[in-house]
């Protein structure tokens, strides 16, 4: 007999774009600025969060897991 106590848990909390946790403890949030030229709104390939960089130059502090793959693109740089 299977417990659904488990698949209530799931539910409660769930994981994903809406969910997304905290960055690790001890890894540091990095800032990338926007260089294109109106604005971008991407998704964080590891955590499903939404960053949007509203204007050329914003800056946004990125999730650790999230930095190497969103400093690949042309239009974000680091800080």
């Amino acid at each position: 007999m299977s417990c659904c106590g488990s698949s209530r848990h799931q539910v409660a909390n769930p994981s994903g774009p809406t969910g997304a946790s905290p960055p690790p403890r001890g890894r540091a949030v990095r800032p990338l600025e926007y260089v294109g030229a109106t604005a971008l709104t991407t998704l964080g390939p590891a955590t499903g969060r939404i960053y949007r960089f509203t204007a050329p130059g914003a800056r946004l502090s990125v999730d650790p897991r999230d930095w190497a793959s969103l400093a690949r693109l042309a239009q974000l740089r680091p800080v």
